[in-house]
């Protein structure tokens, strides 16, 4: 059976050779037709691989198919009888006025959300915390076209889930050495962040995430092909929403250009550190590992 790039059975013998195929078969059957099929091959093994971990982390570029893939292991879990929920990074954002502050007193462009830095990190930790120690707690959610967290009552409630799916572009990063933040990596950072007050404060913000990546017992990256690919992957879900909603052109290259440093050095530092390492290519296939 072929999912893509690689068939189904290839990419098991590389990440669980140990797998019953016809019963992995009979789960990746089981999954959405219409899911992208190298997807369901992961969710499929990840569901049968790894019974008795409790927190998957799922890092990667933006646009790789991180969401996906993490609805469908939740999907492929409910199938073998276990429970589990996704949480994102992103529902964990700063809101908007505590970013309009940040902008205010460090550097302007820390109104963008995404980088280290921007995240309410003690909210995650404590989420993270309930939901493995099976405690019943509500997971954030974050308006993105409102650039705002949804309210609190409109969090759906995790109780008792066996596993937690925590997924988000820059999960497991740690801090670059500094003098690889002296020259600028994009425009952006040259025009905006001429003297790297920006940057430095970003990559100081990555070690006060070091406690949430200690909570995830098995990772997985999803490596993109090259930025453009990340650029055209974006372009393709901004072109799904509301026209409303909608980033232009310009304004979704900029948009990017704030996650490009951190993009490239996960992929030269934290690919090789992962359990599993999916290598895309760009038409989102797993095409090695």
């Amino acid at each position: 059976m072929t999912t893509g790039g690689l068939s189904l059975s290839a990419i098991a013998d590389h990440l669980a050779p140990e797998l019953d195929r016809r019963r992995l078969a009979d789960l990746h059957d089981r999954l959405p037709a219409d899911a992208p099929a190298d997807w369901r091959a992961i969710a499929a093994i990840v569901a049968l691989a790894l019974p008795n971990r409790r927190c998957i982390g799922l890092s990667g570029g933006q646009g790789a198919g991180k969401s996906t893939l993490a609805g469908l292991v939740v999907q492929a879990l409910a199938l073998v009888g276990r429970e589990a929920v996704v949480c994102s990074l992103d529902d964990f954002y700063l809101v908007k006025r505590e970013r309009l502050e940040l902008a205010r007193a460090v550097h302007p462009l820390l109104a963008t959300r995404g980088p280290p830095g921007t995240h309410d990190v003690a909210l995650a930790l404590a989420v993270l915390d309930d939901v493995l120690a099976g405690r019943s707690t509500r997971l954030p959610r974050f308006d993105k076209g409102r650039d705002e967290r949804y309210p609190r009552s409109r969090w759906p409630i995790a109780e008792s889930v066996d596993m937690l799916v925590f997924e988000g572009w820059c999960l497991g990063v740690e801090p670059q050495p500094e003098p690889m933040l002296r020259s600028p990596v994009n425009r952006l950072e040259a025009e905006e962040d001429g003297d790297g007050r920006w940057r430095a404060y970003v990559n100081a913000a990555c070690a006060d995430y070091a406690l949430l990546w200690q909570r995830v017992d098995w990772w997985i990256y999803v490596e993109v092909p090259d930025m453009d690919a990340v650029r055209r992957w974006r372009m393709a879900q901004e072109r799904a929403l509301a026209s409303s909603r909608r980033m232009s052109e310009a304004e979704l290259d900029r948009f990017i250009a704030h996650y490009e440093r951190l993009t490239q050095w996960q992929q030269s530092k934290f690919a090789a550190q992962a359990d599993w390492r999916l290598r895309l290519d760009r038409d989102h296939r797993v095409i090695g590992f």
